[in-house]
């Protein structure tokens, strides 16, 4: 569960049409490098890190509509918490 001052990444989870903009901007506000995606059933399908999106913002196709389910194609692994130093 979210506290003041102390958020628990296992809950940031996001549904995959959110826009790659409003993603970084959710992670920068947390202070999480990744985010947990889910479809339209609220199943999750995978995660994303901040370093993955800022390569597809900092690229020549991006615009600020491009949807997380846009740059990340196939359901991808789902980051283990353990994977990031907290």
């Amino acid at each position: 569960m979210a506290r003041f001052g102390h958020v628990e990444t296992a809950e940031l989870r996001v549904h995959d049409d959110m826009t790659v903009e409003v993603a970084l901007s959710v992670m920068a506000g947390a202070g999480v490098e990744y985010l947990l995606l889910c479809d339209g059933d609220d199943e999750r399908t995978g995660s994303v890190t901040r370093a993955e999106l800022a390569v597809h913002r900092d690229s020549s196709a991006y615009t600020d509509r491009v949807r997380l389910r846009d740059v990340l194609g196939a359901p991808r692994p789902v980051v283990s918490l353990s994977t990031f130093a907290m």
